[in-house]
């Protein structure tokens, strides 16, 4: 039997990168895909069954070349990971667009591109989709990143219905705040990191393996059952309701 098949979006760092390693390790071959080349060559080195695909996937002449890495083989879990915080570079009303337009392309249209590319290459039965969003989408605080990522939770309420009759499962994993990645770059200053974690009800950030363990469960046969739904794991930063 050939092995499982995933696709991961923004898999060269952090917590792409923490997903790839774990689906590898559960005997997925993983295609990964960004538009950082070096990243995604380095976790494509260092982790076996890793394929690497340069790519703007917001950029639909792009998109198509994960397709064409996937060729004829069925994806049984797609995770879009991609995605960033947009900051503005100036005071019009023009930056102001270009600020909004550029986060919703980042976190949104990368997902809503990549998954309509792949959407007749998922297992059916069994496929997994995941949004990867945020605890910002949930509590805002963030502007356009806030709404942009509340996005995704409409969606994979349509995704979820549409393919739950073949027995593919949709959901959104909201991550809280994690350290050890590249999201918040030079912004974080020891302050802002203690203010994150005070607000956790377990006394620590959250790490890339955190979320990964959540993909390893939703991607698995236990997390079959499971779709339609915003998955927080977040330390208890936003009780569910």
């Amino acid at each position: 039997m050939s092995a499982k098949l995933a696709v991961v979006s923004g898999g060269g760092t952090g917590i792409g990168a923490a997903i790839t390693r774990a689906l590898a390790e559960d005997g997925h071959e993983v295609i990964i895909a960004g538009r950082r080349e070096d990243p995604l060559a380095k976790v494509a080195a260092e982790v076996p069954g890793v394929t690497a695909v340069v790519a703007d996937l917001a950029d639909p002449t792009q998109v198509t070349r994960v397709a064409d890495a996937v060729g004829d083989r069925a994806v049984d879990v797609l995770v879009n990971n991609a995605g960033g915080f947009v900051m503005s570079e100036g005071d019009s009303l023009a930056d102001e667009a270009a600020m909004w337009r550029r986060t919703f392309d980042v976190n949104v249209l990368t997902a809503v591109l990549l998954t309509t590319a792949l959407e007749t290459s998922l297992r059916r039965p069994g496929g997994r989709v995941i949004l990867l969003s945020s605890i910002a989408a949930q509590r805002g605080g963030a502007g356009p990143y806030s709404a942009a990522k509340a996005a995704l939770h409409g969606w994979v309420f349509d995704l979820a219905a549409r393919l739950g009759p073949d027995g593919v499962t949709a959901n959104v994993i909201s991550p809280g705040y994690v350290a050890e990645t590249e999201f918040f770059g030079t912004r974080m200053t020891p302050e802002g990191h203690a203010l994150r974690v005070g607000q956790t009800l377990v006394g620590r950030a959250g790490v890339p393996d955190d979320i990964a363990a959540a993909v390893r469960w939703l991607s698995g046969a236990s997390g079959g059952y499971v779709t339609g739904q915003i998955i927080g794991v977040n330390g208890g930063s936003v009780l569910g309701r």
